[in-house]
């Protein structure tokens, strides 16, 4: 399991292209038959993506968690975003479709992830650490309902399927959905916001060959790094987080922090961006 120390707002204006995308960026979390995570200094939030092939996949057993195992003092949100898929919590199965998201509260052992006959599921994964344990549950794409956001005058009209939080799915402090655009939009939470009390963390999927121009760093400093499919842009309390995409795609996020309400942003004026 990797480590990914961020570096200060003062430090992130300095940083060459590259030194931005090895601090800031996620890639190659989907390789069939593995498993792979990477452990933040962020609210120490664990992001990772597993493809079982023909044999199931456990959650890692890594030092870096400082525990028995993986969910000993955790939660889990796992979305998947492939061909359906199982994921084995203990004696039960639960069957994942495309964009089914199952919750695993603190002290679950035995968790392994497996994919369905004549299909690939590819399972997305954040956790959190957790001091109160809540039910395992089930979100199905089906069943989440929301009106659409944003003007399509200004390139923003989008959905924000919530999927774990205080009014669903409870956790003891992850907060988990994805967005997806109406055609013709690309942006994405513009104008931006940043959390000082949590972090948030941005999986882009269902780019195909089109790239994302993700915004992060301060906002009278931002810098930018370009986004492909499945990879994964980290965010600090003090970062904007915002894109704009080439063309379709969706977006997952997940915050994890002081606390889990929505609505909690702070809001930066156009007017102060640099």
């Amino acid at each position: 399991m990797k480590i990914h120390y961020s570096p200060s707002p003062a430090a992130a204006n300095t940083l060459s292209t590259e030194a931005l995308r090895e601090s800031f960026l996620i890639g190659g979390l989907f390789r069939p038959g593995e498993v792979i995570a990477h452990y933040t200094d962020l609210d120490r939030m664990i992001v990772g993506g597993a493809m079982p092939t023909t044999a199931p996949l456990a959650l890692p057993s890594a030092k870096e968690t400082g525990t028995e195992f993986f969910l000993a003092r955790r939660e889990i949100g796992i979305l998947n975003l492939g061909a359906p898929g199982a994921v084995r919590v203990g004696a039960e199965r639960h069957e994942l479709g495309t964009l089914d998201c199952l919750y695993i509260g603190l002290g679950e052992k035995d968790v392994t992830l497996e994919s369905s006959a004549g299909g690939q599921a590819q399972f997305y994964f954040i956790s959190t650490p957790a001091h109160a344990k809540h039910p395992t549950a089930v979100v199905r794409r089906a069943d989440v309902k929301t009106d659409p956001i944003g003007d399509p005058a200004k390139a923003n009209r989008r959905r924000i399927n919530k999927l774990i939080h205080v009014d669903g799915v409870k956790s003891c402090q992850l907060v988990m959905g994805f967005t997806e655009f109406e055609p013709g939009s690309v942006w994405n939470t513009m104008p931006p916001h940043t959390h000082s009390r949590r972090t948030e963390i941005y999986l882009y999927f269902d780019l195909a060959d089109q790239v994302v121009v993700h915004l992060l760093g301060e906002p009278t400093a931002t810098r930018h790094v370009i986004v492909r499919d499945r990879e994964v842009v980290l965010s600090p309390a003090w970062s904007v987080h915002c894109g704009a995409g080439t063309g379709s795609y969706r977006f997952v996020w997940a915050m994890g922090g002081d606390n889990q309400t929505f609505s909690d942003m702070d809001a930066v004026a156009m007017t102060a961006l640099k």
